[in-house]
């Protein structure tokens, strides 16, 4: 009997406990409030409510039991400013869990920071150029470390910016919040929800040592060119173009753009033989629009 458990059952956790459901003999995990319960899309079989950044979060007895009975561990939950939370209240029960064998952590390109617009793979010198990045990279070796000491495989996951049902380029055009920002030199990568998945069900399957994996696209590109593409399968014009610098954005979304880069994922295709179904934003955005999203 093959158990799993999530922290985090948000919008890739739970893309991947659907695509991975026959796997498991039982699925559980964690949202942040009542509220998210019941938004699950219905992947797990027992959600429990852990929000690290409440004052008065504690160890639940119930997530303890769950996680003792856990084959494999994914943690999807992004560090707080104390910094990872799932660490702070379980990484003893984590440490010590009988079956536990294999521990998923989902980060982010983005402790990579700003390169230039160059290519850089897992090696790159890790320069976060925000508080929320270099938390990351520290949660990252937290993770790491705990494997070490403990004997479980740790794989860190470096996602690219993630896109999907209900989360793309087409849905922003019909509801009408498309922006079609040029900034020179600009590009990012991207990552389908269903890659994702794959990539962590290739990791697992093969018990891979402890190692840390580039998930993205293989053709990063300028951010305008994604909404003229997605506007095209919908039959509309695209967006008028606005250069960056007059841009009305968050200052959480003016930071990404600060952040320059093209980040490979050769090491994830040559070491555990994942073949994208979606290698550029046009194969995903093709398939969006065929199931029907943005109509």
């Amino acid at each position: 009997m093959t158990q799993l458990f999530v922290f985090g059952l948000g919008y890739t956790a739970q893309a991947y406990a659907a695509h991975a459901r026959a796997s498991f003999d039982r699925i559980a995990g964690t949202v942040r409030s009542a509220a998210r319960a019941g938004h699950t899309g219905r992947p797990a079989d027992d959600v429990h409510l852990f929000d690290g950044s409440d004052a008065a979060t504690r160890f639940d007895p119930a997530i303890g039991r769950d996680l003792a009975a856990a084959d494999l561990l994914l943690v999807s939950a992004p560090p707080d400013q104390a910094g990872d939370p799932v660490l702070r209240f379980y990484a003893d029960a984590i440490s010590t869990a009988p079956r536990l064998k294999q521990i998923a952590y989902l980060s982010t390109v983005g402790v990579y920071g700003d390169h230039g617009g160059a290519w850089i793979d897992e090696d790159a010198a890790l320069a976060p150029t925000s508080p929320r990045n270099a938390r990351r990279v520290e949660v990252e070796r937290q993770w790491l470390a705990l494997g070490a000491a403990t004997g479980r495989s740790v794989q860190v996951f470096r996602l690219a910016g993630i896109y999907g049902p209900g989360r793309n380029a087409l849905v922003k055009l019909r509801d009408g919040r498309a922006q079609r920002l040029v900034k020179d030199g600009q590009v990012f990568n991207r990552i389908h929800v269903r890659d994702i998945a794959a990539a962590i069900t290739a990791a697992w399957d093969g018990e891979v040592a402890s190692a840390v994996w580039n998930v993205t696209d293989d053709e990063p590109g300028p951010p305008q060119d994604v909404i003229a593409y997605a506007a095209g399968l919908l039959g509309m014009s695209a967006p008028p173009e606005v250069p960056f610098a007059e841009a009305d954005l968050t200052p959480m979304a003016r930071s990404f753009w600060g952040e320059n880069k093209r980040v490979s994922n050769r090491r994830l295709r040559r070491d555990l033989k994942v073949a994208l179904a979606y290698p550029t934003y046009r194969e995903g955005l093709d398939a969006l629009a065929t199931a029907g999203e943005g109509r």
